[in-house]
C-alpha cells in the first residue's frame, strides 16, 4: 500500500511523500568539484517511497521499497533509507545511487550520510563518469572539505573491453586513492598499472589532475625513439603560465648526440592565437650523413592566426633551419619544402581575397636554394555580383605577384641525389625577377529550352601585364608585355533521362565552342604558376585548362563529349564520361606532352562503378585519337567488407618535361586491413615503381583497438629516392604507440 505523508516531519527539515515513479538517473562524472553554491538554510529533504514509517519515541523515520530522496540538487535512490533525526544521518542500503549537484553519480551497497549529503561513508562503491570511466572501491569516506578517500580502489575506462573473466584490459589498482575535489587532484598510494591481471608498472605514490582539469603544470607522458642519434627519451614538461598562455619543454635525451632541446610557447588572445616552437642541439657525436661544419644545429617555427572581423583574418607561418637535414635527422618535421609566409584572407559569401608574402626553402639535397623564389607579394581575388547582369551571373577578379630568385632557370637536370648535366631534364623558363598583373571579368547565363536543351552562353575578358628579367628565352635581359584577351563561347547540353524499373539513367551529350585571339608569344615571360598540367575529363569542358595564370588558352576551339550516369535502387551507380578537344584556328597554346598540342587532342575518358557499398572501381585514361598509344591511365579498386577493407591502385603516366614530369611514371600501390576480431586487426601497405623496377615503401602492422585503449605496432621500410631516379638506401623503422583513454599515449619510434 502506498502511503502519502506530506510535511510529516517538517520540523526536522524533511518532507516525506509516497509514490511509485522515479526520475531517471544519468551517469555523470564522479571526480568533479562540488558546487560552491550553498543550499539555502531550511531546505527540506523530499522523500518518495513505497512505504514510510516513523517512530516518534526514537525519532527515526524508515522508508522502504522504491525510495527517492531529494535535497536541493542532491538525489539519492535506494531500497531502504533510515533517517535519525537526533544524529541527522541517513543510513541507506540496497542499490544505492547518489547523484550530486555537479553530476557525479556513485553506486554503493550501503552508505551513511549526514543530512547535508556532503560527508559520510559507503561500502562497495562504484563511481561512474560521463567519459565512461569507472572507479570501484571496497570502502569510501567523504569529508565536508571536499576530500574523498577510496580504499582498495581501481580506475579503468574499459566497459566492453574485458578479458573472459570480466577483468578490464587495463586498470590502475591502488591501496588508497584520494580525490581532492577542491584541488582537482587525485592521489594514489601503492598504485599498479595492470594489463589484464599482469602488473606492468608500480609506483608507491603518484598524482594527476582529475578529469575536470583541462590544463595544469606538470610532467606529461614520455616517449622513446631510436635513430642515428642513438636511443632517445623525450620527457615533456607542461607549464600553464596563465589561462591563455602555456609552454611545453620537451627535451630528448639521446645516447649518442646529447640532449635535443624542444620548446613550444602558445598564447591565446582575444582575436586569435600565436605559437612558437624551437629546437636546438650541440651534437657530441656528429651524424654520419651530416654535411654541416658546426655541431650547433637547430630550427624554429612561428605561427599565428588572428581574426580582424567577421570577414577578414590574418597571420603568419615561418620556419628557419640551420641545415637541410636537421629536422629529418631528428624526426621533427617531414616536409622537404618550407613555405614561410605572412597572409591576410577575406571571405564574404562567394567573394574571396587573399594576400601573401611567401618565401620557399628547399630541404632536398643538391637543390640550389638560389632556384627558390620569394613572392613579394602574391595577391588574388575572386568576386561574384549578387545581382543579375543581362539575366546572367557576372564575376570578376585579379591576380598579382612579384617573384625574385637569385638564379635564372632554363632547364633542370638531375642525377641521383644532385643536379648534374646530361641527366633527365625538366624544361623550365624562369627568370630572376618577374611581376605579373592580371584582371578578368566573366559573364554567363543558363537558358533551358522547352525540349530540355541547356544552353549557356558565356563571355570573358582578361588583361595581363608582365615585367620580366633574365628569362632565358627572352630577347632582352629586361622585357615588358601587355595584352588583352577577350573570349566568347557557348555550352550546349541535352540530357536524356530514362527510368527503367528502379533504375535512373541520364545521358548528356555536351558541345562547346570557344573563340579567343591567339595567346601572345610568351618567350619573354616566365611560367611560374602554370607549369604542372594534366588533361583529363575533369577539365575537358573548361574554357581555359591551365592550372595557373601565367599561361592561357587562345584561338578558336571546340570541346565535345558525353556524360552518362546510371543509378540503381540499391545505391550502386555507374558514372562515365568521354570527350575530346579540337583546335580550329589560331595559335595553339599547349606544348608537347599536354595531350592538347595538336589540331585534335588526345581522347580522355573516365568511369566510376560501385556495385554496392562493398566494391567500387575507378578508371580514367588519356590516349591518342587513333588508339595507337595510351599516354595516361589510372585504375583503382576499393573493397570494404565486414572483415576486410582495402584498395589497390595503378598509374601509368607518360613523361611531359614541359609540364613537370621529366620521365615516365608507372607505379602500383595498395593497402589493406583484416579484422581478426572486434579489437584485433592486421594491416599493410606497399608501393612499387614499375618503371624503375624497385619498391618505394612498405609497411606491416597490427592494431588492438577497443573502447578504452588503442595499441599499434608498425614495421615500415622507406626507400629514399632522390627525385625518383636512383636508390640511395632503405630506412627500416618500428613504431609502437599505446593510447590509454583518459590517461594519455606512450609512443616510441626506432630506426633499425
Amino acid at each position: 500500500m502506498h502511503v502519502c505523508l506530506l510535511g510529516l516531519m517538517a520540523a526536522g527539515g524533511i518532507a516525506l511523500s509516497a509514490g511509485s515513479s522515479l526520475a531517471g538517473i544519468d551517469n555523470q562524472p564522479v571526480f568533479v568539484a562540488p558546487e560552491d553554491k550553498p543550499i539555502p538554510k531550511g531546505t527540506r529533504v523530499d522523500v518518495i517511497a513505497d512505504t514510510l514509517t516513523y517512530d516518534d519515541k526514537t525519532k527515526i523515520a524508515t522508508a522502504t521499497g522504491t525510495v527517492q530522496l531529494t535535497y536541493g540538487p542532491y538525489v539519492m535512490t535506494a531500497t531502504k533509507v533510515v533517517y535519525n533525526m537526533q544524529t541527522k544521518t541517513f543510513s541507506a542500503n540496497g542499490s544505492i545511487v547518489l547523484k550530486e549537484p555537479n553530476g557525479n553519480v556513485l553506486e554503493a551497497d550501503s552508505a551513511t550520510l549526514k543530512d547535508t549529503f556532503k560527508e559520510g561513508f559507503a561500502d562497495h562503491v562504484r563511481a561512474l563518469l560521463t567519459n565512461n570511466v569507472t572507479i570501484t572501491a571496497q570502502y569510501a569516506r567523504r569529508y565536508a572539505n571536499g576530500i574523498t578517500i577510496y580504499e582498495h580502489a581501481s580506475y579503468t575506462a574499459c566497459k566492453t573491453c574485458v578479458t573472459q573473466d570480466g577483468t578490464p584490459v587495463w586498470q590502475i589498482v591502488a591501496r588508497e586513492a584520494k580525490h581532492d575535489s577542491k584541488g582537482q587532484t587525485i592521489y594514489y598510494k601503492d598504485a599498479q598499472l595492470k594489463f589484464g591481471n599482469v602488473p606492468v608498472f608500480f609506483s608507491p605514490y603518484f598524482e594527476y589532475p582529475d578529469p575536470t582539469v583541462k590544463r595544469r603544470t606538470g610532467l606529461l607522458l614520455p616517449s622513446i625513439r631510436w635513430g642515428e642519434y642513438g636511443f632517445g627519451v623525450t620527457t615533456p614538461y607542461f607549464w600553464a603560465i596563465d589561462r591563455s598562455t602555456d609552454m611545453t619543454f620537451s627535451p630528448m635525451w639521446t645516447t649518442r648526440n646529447g640532449p635535443l632541446a624542444d620548446l613550444q610557447f602558445r598564447k591565446a588572445l582575444a582575436a586569435g592565437a600565436v605559437s612558437f616552437e624551437g629546437w636546438g642541439i650541440y651534437e657530441f657525436s656528429k651524424l654520419d650523413n651530416n654535411a654541416h661544419d658546426t655541431p650547433w644545429r637547430g630550427a624554429a617555427r612561428a605561427q599565428s592566426d588572428f581574426r580582424i572581423n567577421d570577414k577578414w583574418t590574418w597571420g603568419w607561418d615561418g620556419t628557419v633551419v640551420s641545415d637541410k637535414q636537421f629536422m629529418s635527422d631528428y624526426g621533427i618535421d617531414p616536409r622537404n619544402m618550407l613555405a614561410s609566409y605572412v597572409q591576410a584572407t577575406g571571405l564574404d559569401d562567394r567573394n574571396y581575397t587573399k594576400a601573401q608574402i611567401i618565401g620557399w626553402r628547399s630541404l632536398v639535397d643538391g637543390e640550389d636554394q638560389g632556384n627558390m623564389p620569394i613572392a613579394t607579394p602574391f595577391i588574388t581575388g575572386d568576386y561574384v555580383l549578387p545581382e543579375e547582369v543581362l539575366g546572367g551571373e557576372f564575376s570578376y577578379g585579379f591576380n598579382y605577384y612579384t617573384l625574385e630568385r637569385r638564379n635564372a632557370i632554363d632547364t633542370i637536370s638531375y642525377n641521383q641525389s644532385s643536379y648534374s648535366p646530361g641527366a633527365n631534364t625538366l624544361n623550365l623558363d624562369l627568370g630572376t625577377n618577374q611581376t605579373h598583373m592580371m584582371a578578368y571579368a566573366d559573364w554567363q547565363r543558363q537558358m533551358i529550352s522547352r525540349q530540355g536543351v541547356l544552353v549557356t552562353p558565356f563571355a570573358s575578358v582578361r588583361g595581363d601585364g608582365f615585367l620580366s628579367k633574365n628569362v632565358p628565352t627572352a630577347e632582352d635581359d629586361s622585357t615588358s608585355d601587355f595584352s588583352v584577351l577577350p573570349t566568347a563561347g557557348i555550352d550546349t547540353r541535352m540530357p536524356f533521362v530514362t527510368s527503367m524499373g528502379g533504375y535512373e539513367s541520364v545521358l548528356t551529350p555536351v558541345v562547346q565552342f570557344i573563340a579567343s585571339p591567339s595567346e601572345p608569344n610568351q618567350r619573354n615571360n616566365g611560367n611560374e604558376d602554370a607549369i604542372t598540367f594534366n588533361f583529363d575529363t575533369s577539365n575537358l569542358f573548361l574554357s581555359d585548362k591551365f592550372t595557373g595564370y601565367d599561361r592561357w588558352e587562345g584561338g578558336v576551339r571546340a570541346n565535345a563529349g558525353v556524360q552518362y550516369t546510371l543509378l540503381s535502387p540499391s545505391g550502386g551507380f555507374l558514372r562515365a564520361s568521354l570527350g575530346e578537344s579540337f583546335h580550329i584556328a589560331g595559335d595553339n597554346s599547349y606544348l608537347v606532352g599536354s595531350g592538347l598540342d595538336g589540331t585534335s587532342s588526345d581522347m580522355v575518358g573516365a568511369i566510376a562503378l560501385q556495385f554496392n557499398p562493398n566494391i567500387s572501381l575507378g578508371y580514367q585514361a588519356r590516349w591518342e585519337e587513333d588508339f595507337s598509344r595510351v599516354n595516361v591511365q589510372e585504375a583503382s579498386l576499393g573493397l570494404n567488407f565486414s572483415k576486410f577493407s582495402g584498395s589497390i591502385s595503378y598509374a601509368d603516366i607518360s613523361k611531359a618535361a614541359n609540364y613537370g614530369r621529366p620521365d615516365n611514371e608507372k607505379q602500383v600501390w595498395g593497402n589493406g586491413r583484416y579484422y581478426l576480431s572486434d579489437a584485433w586487426s592486421v594491416f599493410g601497405s606497399a608501393r612499387y615503381d614499375v618503371f624503375n623496377g624497385k619498391p618505394m615503401g612498405e609497411s606491416l602492422g597490427v592494431t588492438f583497438d577497443c573502447d578504452c585503449m588503442k595499441a599499434e605496432l608498425v614495421y615500415s621500410m622507406s626507400h629514399t629516392d632522390q627525385f625518383g631516379v636512383s636508390d640511395n638506401g632503405t630506412e627500416y623503422r618500428i613504431d609502437l604507440s599505446v593510447e590509454l583513454r583518459t590517461i594519455g599515449t606512450l609512443a616510441g619510434g626506432f630506426v633499425l
